[in-house]
């Protein structure tokens, strides 16, 4: 019997953004399902690299090149890239290209849930597909817009190597005594930077961001960055899952000062390397909340310092159960599994 084959598709891969991450995987959870897995996107590291299919809008993406991108397939996962209108050209041809084919959308972010683009309205729809969201709030709003979706979390590994705190701070040049805000984002304005270093100020703390620069923001962090009331170290972790458990062992609190997030890794990532962590109001902050995550508010600078002058195991724990309950890396590919069951029946591989 030949095997299953599934193509993934967005506008990146490969990279530090979470789309790239969570892509990632889906991948793995599809190997795990017997699929053969090909990558297509529009920049970074994929199988086929289609210029049309970029974030930045430029010449309209082939549909021949999908076509042939996707022939064979059995089905089409697509990350984000008709979930996010960034590239429109981009997504209108995905959606075209896959009309009466088996496709699961997987949706990161939604137009609908920004305020600058909530006038685009909701993703494309077809009845052969099916829709995913990160969260149940997403899935409701699709359903306000008569979208019916179900919700798979982000999903992350619950055995991680363990970190080296005392090698990773000397690498910094942060003392042992020291108190270090970790901030593990990319550096774009949604992701509120100015926050995060505010919160380290208050903590007499050394604040590190570890994402590249993206979306125009030199300017503005390089003024945030060099005004600073405090140290601040703008580096990368490193690559692979040792380098982010260096960083998490490391740091001393973890903060997410995000204004809107699809979902928000790094909530979940502090809980899988019990460390404390801060977020900002961004909406999926409250159902994590909801499912026994124990998150600070960024203004709680007593319950921060009480957290970080006396740890509370029972904490750490509780959110360890959540992750577990919720996000489990192992589960991701029942998960998937139960997703692609409930796709219509599907045509011979490469038919409509």
């Amino acid at each position: 019997m030949a095997p299953r084959r599934a193509v993934i598709c967005s506008y990146r891969l490969g990279m530090r953004d979470g789309v790239s991450v969570e892509a990632a995987k889906w991948a793995w959870a599809l190997g795990r399902l017997g699929y053969e897995v090909r990558t297509v996107a529009g920049a970074g590291e994929a199988d086929t690299l289609l210029d049309g299919l970029a974030l930045e809008p430029g010449p309209p993406p082939d549909p021949a090149a999908i076509d042939a991108a996707f022939e064979g397939a059995d089905v089409v996962i697509v990350e984000n890239l008709c979930s996010l209108p960034l590239n429109p050209a981009a997504g209108a041809a995905v959606a075209a290209a896959l009309a009466g084919r088996p496709a699961v959308l997987h949706h990161h972010d939604l137009a609908l849930e920004r305020p600058a683009l909530a006038h685009l309205g909701p993703p494309p729809d077809d009845p052969s597909w099916v829709h995913v969201c990160a969260s149940d709030a997403a899935r409701r709003l699709l359903g306000a817009h008569g979208i019916t979706a179900r919700t798979v979390r982000n999903s992350f590994d619950l055995r991680p190597p363990t970190g080296d705190r005392s090698g990773t701070r000397a690498r910094l040049g942060v003392g042992a005594g020291d108190r270090l805000v970790l901030q593990p984002t990319r550096a774009i304005a949604r992701k509120a930077v100015p926050e995060g270093v505010r919160l380290a100020e208050r903590l007499g703390a050394t604040y590190w961001l570890t994402g590249p620069v993206e979306e125009g923001y030199e300017a503005e962090l390089a003024a945030v960055l060099g005004g600073a009331r405090t140290p601040v170290l703008h580096r990368a972790a490193g690559e692979g899952p040792q380098a982010m458990a260096d960083a998490y062992a490391a740091c001393d609190l973890v903060v997410l000062p995000s204004r809107l997030e699809g979902f928000g890794n790094p909530a979940v990532e502090a809980a899988v390397h019990r460390r404390p962590v801060a977020v900002g109001g961004y909406g999926v902050a409250g159902e994590l909340r909801s499912l026994g995550f124990s998150l600070f508010e960024l203004d709680d600078l007593a319950g921060i310092t009480a957290a970080l002058e006396r740890p509370d195991p029972a904490v750490f724990d509780c959110n360890a159960a959540a992750a577990a309950m919720h996000c489990d890396l192992d589960d991701l590919p029942g998960r998937i599994g139960d997703v692609l069951a409930s796709l219509p029946e599907r045509s011979p591989a490469g038919t409509p």
